[in-house]
């Protein structure tokens, strides 16, 4: 590990940082006067700062002149790509069957969501549009950053699986927006997505099924969502525990 590392690693740790209690507040307090306008600030604000994590981690390979392998960039081959790929297809498959459930629960109105989740799930199609595009931010940068980047970083002292389990902890607590429950709950998608890489040895399956496990999670949202009363007008936002 360099100096260069230290600093990059001190980027992310800060960014994660500012996520959590700068935007997330200021968005919170946006949703009491527009929640339209909050959710498609808050998504802008999540590419953006995705994408600087991107920035930051491809600049550092760049100058350090390091092999993409390292990261886990190079595409699966042999018995790994066909399992990976039909992995990819079944997880496809399932969350589309769900939301063709969900669509018909729909129209018979039997269907509800969490108020916590509705907070920041789209309920329009622009601001659904913008979720899809949160949605890609998050599955190439979190996966680079978090099950590439920080495994390779911390490996040599933790070992690769203690580097594993540091990363999944930080991951889960960079969603701790979410509640308790909520980190839980990506903390056990974090572990599955961190076994999909260790196994296959590539970041490409798990970038494949982040994406489309984010982009079911909004359309699953949308669906249910977009014909409901603004919700800042039937109660306030709760305001999310810290892990």
């Amino acid at each position: 590990m360099t100096v260069a590392d230290i600093f990059c690693l001190t980027f992310i740790a800060v960014e994660l940082l500012f996520d959590h209690f700068v935007v997330w507040q200021a968005f919170l307090r946006r949703f009491q006067v527009d929640p339209t306008r909050a959710r498609l600030w808050l998504y802008r604000a999540l590419v953006g700062e995705l994408w600087a994590l991107v920035a930051c981690v491809v600049s550092l390979w760049l100058y350090q002149g390091r092999h993409w392998a390292l990261l886990r960039l190079s595409a699966p081959h042999g018995w790994r790509l066909w399992i990976s790929l039909a992995l990819v297809l079944a997880l496809a498959t399932a969350l589309a069957a769900t939301i063709v459930r969900l669509a018909r629960l729909r129209r018979r109105r039997r269907v509800k969501m969490r108020s916590r989740a509705t907070v920041h799930a789209p309920h329009t199609r622009r601001e659904l549009a913008w979720w899809s595009a949160v949605s890609l931010s998050a599955g190439i940068s979190e996966e680079l950053i978090f099950r590439g980047y920080l495994i390779w970083s911390f490996q040599p002292l933790l070992g690769l699986w203690g580097a594993a389990a540091l990363s999944l902890v930080v991951f889960a607590a960079a969603h701790g927006y979410q509640g308790v429950g909520g980190a839980l709950a990506v903390g056990v998608v974090g572990a599955f997505l961190t076994l999909v890489v260790l196994i296959f040895g590539s970041l490409w399956p798990a970038v494949a099924m982040h994406l489309l496990l984010d982009l079911q999670q909004g359309f699953a949202a949308w669906l249910v969502l977009q014909d409901a009363p603004d919700p800042k007008l039937v109660a306030t936002p709760p305001v999310p525990s810290n892990t």
